[in-house]
């Protein structure tokens, strides 16, 4: 799988860093995410849009998730990669285990609702029927300073 190099890792964390941008006109949180082949190239990307569509599924691993089914034209993602700015919380890391995603590499973990090592780790969890590799704190304390910055400002 190519996201296990660390050059891969650090350049598409970089294109997450710019799409969680893209999040916070709208007053959604600054997450990005994207989906690779095996190979690599990027099949989808999202970013959070709950605020702005007012949907309970506009995080942005689920709108990379739904991209990329769209490309491939189905929504099993065998041998795929996640890229994300922000550790998987419960709904995400569920799809991610239905979609078969072989590897999900994230930034800032998340004390509050993550489910890919910190709170509860769904992606690895040995009941399920999916095993999914995880790689944390990818450019971490980038995607962590965008979230600090966006709840400052929200709480001011």
């Amino acid at each position: 799988m190519i996201l296990r190099s660390a050059d891969v890792q650090h350049r598409l964390m970089g294109r997450c860093l710019e799409l969680a941008g893209q999040a916070t006109p709208s007053g959604d949180v600054p997450v990005g995410a994207l989906v690779t082949d095996p190979d690599g190239e990027v099949l989808g990307e999202g970013y959070n849009t709950r605020e702005r569509d007012r949907d309970p599924l506009g995080h942005a691993e689920m709108n990379a998730l739904a991209a990329a089914a769209r490309t491939l034209g189905s929504w099993r993602l065998d041998g795929c990669g996640l890229v994300v700015t922000l550790e998987p919380c419960p709904m995400c890391a569920g799809a991610i285990s239905q979609t078969r995603i072989a590897a999900v590499v994230f930034g800032a973990w998340d004390e509050k609702a993550g489910a890919a090592g910190s709170v509860f780790d769904v992606l690895r969890e040995p009941r399920l029927n999916h095993f999914t590799e995880t790689i944390p704190s990818v450019r971490a304390e980038e995607s962590a300073e965008l979230l600090r910055t966006f709840f400052e400002t929200f709480r001011r």
